[in-house]
């Protein structure tokens, strides 16, 4: 008996045992009772062709055919419904058919199935992939509908805030008036308290506002000339005290690039190492040391903020950029901006990040892990363009001499050095 034979004999069987086994219901039954001729009757030309593309339409068909639902659920597999068609062929064919022509058959058969189930598999992965995808772009515009969201109550937020303590401010400020001619009292005290409770809140109303203008490309620069060494040494200062507070050093070296100018808003970029000092103070115990130190390289200066700290899992080294990325514990928000693992609204070096990165700059932190007994620390890099020019003409035009000058003044002055005794 002929391949073609054997199959028309076990044409209505296997559509039987197939339909069967595969379908439930009469009425399901019906149309996959079509679909099994349409696919038995394209098999056959497959085999007697030797061309296994006569089914590819059909299977076309198949590997498309799953609903929104189906793929949802992860309940629907052509695949799964091939593998049990070669299965069911294999039995229908040993048990209908002399061992002999049941091998023949199998020998043009399967092949094609085989095939048919590779071409099946790749249409599945294929909607499948577009199904996750879709979904996923569906996932990434809420989140950045949700992200907008949250940027847009951040600012409305802090701007309806600052209204209402600039009245408190007020209110404050007419009392100290009223108040500072009775000499030290407890209303001084009380007064004194409400001013410091004051400035952090305004502290932090200004960081929303700036995270604010961050998220939606808003934050504009005053870009002048500047020295980094300046910026350092005024962070220098302004730390004095809470390193004294907490009986810690703080280390500034001089380094190849700190005195070289460059452009760039100095109050932004104080900003930005302001925060990072401030965690560094904060995570590191007291009697710890931060250095300040940096170096040259082509077309950036880098500078570094090393400290003796309790360090930074690896886990967490790029989440704690992200705004409210590292809120810290609750019950220590109030301990203050340098208090030994003070918590905080977790916005510093997010505003860090986009300060440095308008610009034009970047910043990331390397540190072995987390670890409050063997305090490994943690190290935060800065890499600022070392840009000469400004980008504004106009600039340019005023500010674009200064290094020249400054440059001729000094060897005019190392060519002409002061004398004791002046001319005759």
């Amino acid at each position: 008996m002929t391949v073609q034979a054997s199959l028309k004999k076990l044409r209505t069987i296997w559509v039987e045992r197939v339909s069967r086994e595969m379908a439930a219901g009469e009425g399901v039954r019906a149309g996959f009772n079509e679909q099994l001729e349409r696919f038995f009757d394209l098999l056959e030309q497959s085999i007697v062709t030797g061309d296994m593309a006569w089914l590819d339409p059909i299977l076309y068909d198949w590997g498309r055919s799953p609903t929104e639902t189906n793929l949802e659920a992860a309940d629907y597999s052509v695949s799964f419904i091939l593998n049990r068609m070669i299965a069911l062929t294999i039995e229908i064919a040993r048990d209908r058919l002399k061992p002999k022509e049941a091998l023949g058959l199998l020998g043009a058969v399967v092949p094609v199935l085989a095939h048919s189930l590779g071409v099946v598999i790749r249409y599945e992965m294929e909607t499948r992939v577009a199904h996750v995808s879709k979904e996923l772009g569906e996932v990434q515009e809420k989140l950045q509908a949700l992200d907008q969201n949250k940027s847009k109550f951040i600012s409305v937020a802090a701007h309806e805030l600052k209204t209402p303590l600039t009245l408190i401010e007020g209110y404050a400020s007419m009392m100290a008036d009223l108040a500072s001619d009775d000499g030290e009292t407890p209303m001084k005290n009380y007064l004194n308290g409400v001013n410091t409770g004051i400035l952090r809140l305004r502290d932090i109303i200004d960081d929303m506002i700036d995270v604010s203008l961050i998220d939606n490309n808003l934050l504009t620069l005053n870009v002048q000339p500047m020295w980094v060494s300046h910026l350092l040494d005024l962070a220098r200062n302004e730390f004095r005290k809470p390193i004294a507070e907490r009986k810690q050093t703080l280390i500034v070296n001089d380094f190849e690039g700190s005195d070289l100018m460059i452009y760039g808003d100095s109050g932004r970029l104080y900003q930005a190492f302001n925060n990072v000092i401030t965690n560094a103070i904060k995570y590191t115990p007291d009697r710890g040391q931060i250095v300040i130190d940096g170096r040259l390289l082509p077309g950036f200066v880098e500078i570094t903020i090393k400290d003796t700290g309790i360090g930074i899992s690896p886990e967490k080294q790029t989440l704690i950029f992200e705004k409210f990325g590292l809120l810290g514990r609750t019950d220590l928000h109030s301990s203050g901006k340098t208090k030994f693992k003070g918590g905080g609204p977790g916005l510093g070096l997010s505003i860090s990040r986009g300060i440095i990165e308008a610009h034009g700059g970047t910043i990331w932190v390397e540190s072995p892990g987390y670890d409050e007994k063997e305090l490994p620390g943690a190290t935060f890099h800065i890499l600022l363009p070392t840009r000469t020019e400004p980008d504004n003409p106009v600039m340019l035009k005023f500010f674009g001499n200064l290094e020249e000058q400054r440059t001729e003044t000094e060897t005019s002055g190392e060519e002409n050095p002061p004398t004791d005794n002046p001319p005759a």
